[in-house]
Parts: C-alpha cells; sequence; structure tokens
C-alpha cells in the first residue's frame, strides 16, 4: 500500500514539473523599436543642402537618430504635389534619395525589429526641396486633420466642424478657400479664412461629403489639401 501512494505522489510531482517546464518555454519576452527622432532636412525648411543632378532633380540626404531595440529602418517620402510615397530601407540612420526640385515634401521615419511585426514611427515632417531660381516658394498643402479620409460621424444638430493644419516655409499664408458640397466637385463655402477650423457646418444625415481646402499665400502662391469625403450617419 505504501509503495502504491509513493508512486502516485512520483507521477504527480513529474507532472507538475513537466507543466512548469512548458509554461517558462513558452514565455517569449517582445521588445518594442524605439522612436526615431528627425533630424535633417529640417522640419518646414526649404532643403539648399542637396546635390544637384539635373534641372529636375537632386539628391537630398536624410538624416534620423538612433533607436534600441532596432534592426533596420524605413524612410517614406511623400511628393505633396502628387501624393506619391516612396519607401527606402536603411540599416544605417542615414538615407539619401533622389528627389523632384522645386517640390513639397513630406517624411518620416519606422524603426523595425527582426524578430517582430512591431513597428514605431517617428514624427511626420516637411520641407521644400530648392529649385533653381526659385524667389518664392507655395504655401505646404493643408492638412485635414477632421473628419478624415473616409470617416463615419454622428453630427450634433446637423453640425459637423471641418479643420485642418496649414504651414509655409515663408511664413506668409494669407487665408483658407473651403470647398465643401454632397458632388465630387463641391463648390466654395468660404473664401479668404484666417482660422484652420470651420464650425458649425450644416449636413445631412445618410449623406456623403465631399471637401477640400486650398492654402493661399501673400505671394499669390496656392495648393490644393486633395479631395477629402466623409459620410454622416
Amino acid at each position: 500500500m505504501k509503495r502504491c501512494i509513493i508512486f502516485v505522489l512520483l507521477i504527480l510531482v513529474i507532472s507538475g514539473c513537466k507543466k512548469k517546464r512548458s509554461t517558462t518555454d513558452s514565455t517569449t519576452t517582445t521588445t518594442i523599436p524605439g522612436k526615431p527622432s528627425l533630424t535633417t532636412p529640417a522640419n518646414n525648411s526649404i532643403c539648399i543642402s542637396g546635390t544637384t543632378i539635373s534641372l529636375t532633380e537632386s539628391q537630398v540626404l536624410f538624416t534620423w537618430s538612433t533607436t534600441v531595440n532596432t534592426n533596420s529602418y524605413d524612410l517614406v517620402l511623400k511628393n505633396l504635389l502628387t501624393n506619391t510615397s516612396t519607401t527606402t530601407n536603411a540599416t544605417d540612420t542615414k538615407a539619401t534619395v533622389t528627389l523632384t526640385r522645386n517640390t513639397p515634401y513630406s517624411w518620416y521615419v519606422s524603426a523595425k525589429q527582426n524578430s517582430s511585426t512591431t513597428t514605431t514611427q517617428s514624427d511626420i515632417w516637411k520641407f521644400y526641396n530648392s529649385g533653381a531660381g526659385t524667389i518664392s516658394y507655395a504655401p505646404f498643402p493643408a492638412e485635414i486633420v477632421a473628419p478624415t479620409y473616409g470617416q463615419i460621424i454622428a453630427a450634433v444638430n446637423n453640425k459637423v466642424d471641418l479643420s485642418w493644419k496649414g504651414s509655409s516655409v515663408d511664413n506668409n499664408i494669407t487665408g483658407y478657400n473651403v470647398y465643401f458640397g454632397t458632388s465630387t466637385n463641391p463648390p466654395v463655402i468660404i473664401n479668404g479664412i484666417t482660422n484652420t477650423f470651420l464650425s458649425s457646418v450644416a449636413v445631412a444625415a445618410h449623406t456623403t461629403y465631399y471637401w477640400r481646402v486650398i492654402t493661399v499665400d501673400s505671394n499669390g502662391n496656392y495648393t490644393d489639401s486633395g479631395l477629402y469625403q466623409f459620410n454622416v450617419q
């Protein structure tokens, strides 16, 4: 009888050890890459340090900070006139890219790790790649804040608020022209507004709305945010 009891206890001890070992073996530690800090080109600046290749193109050096738990970086550039993006992978904290001259760009860097699909993105910066003989630069296209593209919103008292961000390397924005309506070619609802928001815009339920913001500066230059749309419940 004693032998049977000892045998059963021995089996329970062995089973407990195996279970504990299995739990420990299945535990993995996931580390998240640090957030890169962008360095050059500076935010909202004119980039004049690039190497000229031709009348239309130049090579620009991008630099950013080293981050922990990182094996490589993705440099993502967006041409703000064409809204096309390109991605350049780098194992160092710098990369040189050929860009169109006299053109506004935005850029950010994502830190990546080989053992994880988790990435960490930097802030988004903007700059103007300088061009030959350029005296003034058009403002950056307005950055739509809300409603975002394709957002479904519930209007309060059949009203919505529109908001955006504007910036310019010359700091000479004079106003914004806002277009808004139910067609893909919305009419202008206000010209020359100096605020970066428009409150209490009338809407109807179960309707899709389209809008855009044109940014104008003191030299007569202007840029288009592009057409955005949202849906009212």
